[in-house]
């Protein structure tokens, strides 16, 4: 009997149930630590930090502090009728608005030209990242979240990195003369030489990306406004990576599902997106006016205060004016503004006149010597401070002593104080700060669907998804004798984790198979389906999390992403694994509430006590970075599993009482280990691998190798019951393992 074709209405959820977000006492003390720090603290956090529970504080009263004012820019209402062409005709003026200002920046001189481009480069290369988790188990499979997953899958350049449009930037940054490393880089708002301002409104897309979920709405406003205005491609001449009516179309759709509200707040994240944009590029135009109008003695000036902090002990012999420039510079401080104007006047004044300066009979001197290739300080200036240190060196000789004057650069410093103080003053009301744990597996399953609201879970889950990696060890030794799986520990090399990936797939999965001879009745079928569908609701999640802005620089990331966009359909919401779930339930006449909402903690349908596997899944998830190695371990292993003798019966018994089969068939095909996602995942590892030893050596891999196993060992835990019963006899060890996996 062939599968019944059952519709299931889409999931035209807009904006998530308003939640509190429940932090610890310690992680509330931490995050206001950050918020009253600088900004480049600020903004090291909410890049770098998003494992931590403190830091999704951060991004709620950063949150709080943009969204705020964009609520009074908005007070005057939203234009009626149609939304969409109301916004863009907004978009579309500012545009009009900026482009002469924008040309004129564009025609700046190169130096001139390449500074602005750099101070921009922090944003632009940041633009996007809204989207970098709004796929999550939260919020899928909505029909928003997958127009905006498929737009995110293009700018992701398809899971191809070398076509993305963040590295499209990157390169036309490089060809104008302004180069920037990685966004995630230790160094990158140096390379940049950020003012406040910029870093301060790179804190607030970065916010988003930690709290995506909860700002639906907001996140569709500024990702239009973003893409739609085009300050950077207008800026570095590259066509938009977004076509604006696919821009329009998807806030076309989300204004034909949301309600007043939600469209209201994404009024409100538009005419802020547009004020940040407008805002930015006055400070442009300030930074761009302050270059030209900089006089000789103020650019060295400014040369000297960057580099002197950075000094030390080297000059502890030369002095210049009586004093030792160790005690000179001793007056700089490393943080931007920390500079003592005093100081750097007297020691150029008296720079002027020192034997450094002083022409030889070749015309040279023994700074400019000292500069250059083959000198002490050869390597220390940049190109262009070599020149402009020349060029002064130049009129010293010539006799020029005009007087030092060094002009603070305060381009944006206005609205950089009005955002610090809005930033320090924000108090959202919906934090609630408390310690208490959940209560069960149910609970423990809802909070982690809802992390975003539970920060004070992290903890938590980071301490089960590490006891779990560690107990699954116990398959190194024993794991031969699992009936899907071989844990058991080999040495690694690329050859051997492809033998053992083929004799797995060959001799586990596939050559034990044979037709099922007798169905079992509608009851049991319905009940092993049961046993699976608490998984299949969070299919794809271990993945969700990998490869955010900042690290991608891997080719194994790319590779995960695109793994992931499969099991998301690429954005179709018909091709959405979930979206198969749900229509193989809908079959079974299984009606379950989401699993985000309170509700589903009631539901009776699954049964209670596999809450574990599941659970393991979406702890280790939330930490990408903690361990990376094990999820890629755990990627081979469920992406091998969706193959063979288990997948091909439950196909034959559905279909014999006519239950749709579709999410079994789907993963049937892709999962194949010829090209499928079972092959693309040794391929990622082998991927991975190369790279460390590539950058550390082959003795490094050892170590990385086993966190990967113990991550597919760490499957099969859950995977091989009878196998660990057998263990359980053994002693201890065993009883602990199966302890944990009930």
């Amino acid at each position: 009997m062939p599968p019944k074709q059952t519709f299931v209405p889409p999931d035209t959820t807009t904006a998530l149930p308003g939640l509190p977000f429940h932090v610890g006492a310690k992680a509330r003390e931490t995050a206001m630590a950050v918020l009253a720090d600088e900004p480049r603290e600020l903004f090291r956090v909410l890049m770098h930090g998003q494992e931590s529970e403190s830091t999704l504080l951060v991004a709620r009263h950063v949150l709080e502090a943009f969204l705020t004012r964009g609520r009074k820019l908005a007070e005057a209402g939203r234009p009626s009728g149609d939304f969409a062409g109301a916004v863009a005709a907004l978009v579309e003026r500012a545009r009009d608005e900026l482009a002469p200002r924008l040309d004129e920046l564009s025609a700046e001189g190169p130096e001139v030209r390449a500074e602005i481009l750099r101070q921009r480069g922090v944003l632009g290369l940041l633009a996007g990242c809204w989207l970098d988790v709004v796929s999550q188990p939260a919020t899928q499979p909505a029909v928003v979240v997958n127009e905006l997953f498929a737009q995110h899958f293009v700018l992701r350049g398809g899971g191809d990195a070398r076509g993305s449009a963040r590295y499209r930037r990157s390169r036309a940054l490089e060809d104008a003369g302004a180069a920037l490393g990685d966004v995630a880089a230790a160094d990158f708002l140096d390379q940049a030489r950020a003012r406040d301002l910029t870093i301060l409104l790179g804190c607030f897309p970065l916010a988003l990306a930690v709290l995506p979920a909860n700002f639906l709405p907001e996140v569709v406003g500024v990702h239009y406004a973003s893409y739609a205005l085009g300050v950077d491609d207008r800026m570095l001449g590259t066509s938009p990576p977004l076509p604006e009516p696919d821009l329009r179309a998807l806030l076309a759709e989300y204004a034909r599902l949301a309600s007043d509200d939600e469209l209201d707040r994404v009024f409100a994240a538009v005419v802020l997106t547009l004020a940040l944009e407008r805002q930015h590029v006055a400070m442009l135009g300030e930074l761009a006016e302050f270059r030209r109008s900089q006089s000789l003695e103020s650019k060295v000036a400014e040369i000297i205060a960057r580099h002197a902090p950075l000094a030390g002990r080297q000059h502890g012999t030369i002095r210049v004016g009586g004093l030792s420039l160790v005690d000179i510079f001793g007056h700089f401080g490393r943080a931007a503004g920390q500079v003592d104007e005093r100081a750097l006047t007297t020691f150029l004044t008296e720079f002027r006149e020192s034997p450094f300066l002083r022409a030889r009979p070749d015309g040279d001197c023994a700074f400019l010597a000292a500069i250059r290739f083959g000198g002490p300080m050869f390597g220390i200036f940049a190109e262009t401070e070599a020149r402009a240190l020349a060029e002064w060196v130049a009129t010293v000789q010539a006799g020029e002593r005009p007087d030092i004057v060094v002009p603070p650069n305060t381009a944006g410093d206005a609205h950089a104080r009005s955002w610090r103080d809005a930033i320090a003053e924000a108090r959202p009301a919906d934090i609630v700060v408390s310690e208490e744990e959940p209560a069960d597996h149910r609970e423990f399953f809802y909070r982690l669907v809802n992390i975003e609201n539970f920060p004070n879970t992290l903890p938590l889950a980071a301490a089960r998804a590490e006891k779990c990696f560690q107990e699954a060890e116990i398959l190194f030794e024993h794991g031969a004798g699992g009936y899907y799986t071989d844990a058991s520990f080999f040495e690694y090399s690329p050859d051997a984790l492809y033998q053992r990936a083929e004799r797995i797939y060959w001799e586990k999965l596939v050559d034990p198979y044979r037709p099922l001879t007798e169905i079992p009745d509608v009851d049991e079928v319905l009940f092993r389906q049961n046993t699976y569908h608490l998984t299949y609701l969070i299919d794809g999640a271990w993945l969700h999390r990998l490869g955010r802005t900042g690290r991608q620089e891997r080719e194994s990331d790319a590779m995960l992403f695109a793994i992931y966009a499969d099991e998301m359909g690429n954005g179709d919401v018909r091709k959405n694994h979930l979206t198969l779930t749900r229509r193989a339930l809908a079959s079974m006449g299984i009606d379950l509430p989401h699993i985000r909402d309170a509700a589903f903690m009631d539901q009776d349908d699954l049964p209670d006590d596999l809450y574990g596997f599941a659970l393991q899944q979406l702890c280790m998830c939330l930490f990408p970075d903690r361990f990376y190695n094990e999820i890629l371990g755990y990627n081979l292993a469920i992406e091998m599993f969706g193959s063979g003798e288990m997948r091909l019966h439950e196909i034959q018994k559905l279909r014999h009482h006519g239950f749709d089969d579709c999410y079994e068939q789907a993963h049937l095909t892709i999962d194949n280990f010829s090209a499928g996602h079972a092959k693309q995942a040794a391929d990622i590892i082998v991927s991975y691998l190369d790279r460390v030893r590539r950058t550390s050596g082959e003795a490094a891999i050892a170590g990385e190798w086993r966190r990967i196993w113990r991550g597919y060992a760490s499957f099969a835990y859950f995977l091989e019951q009878p196998l660990l019963k057998e263990i359980a006899t053994a002693g201890p060890a065993g009883e602990t393992t199966a302890e944990l996996v009930l």
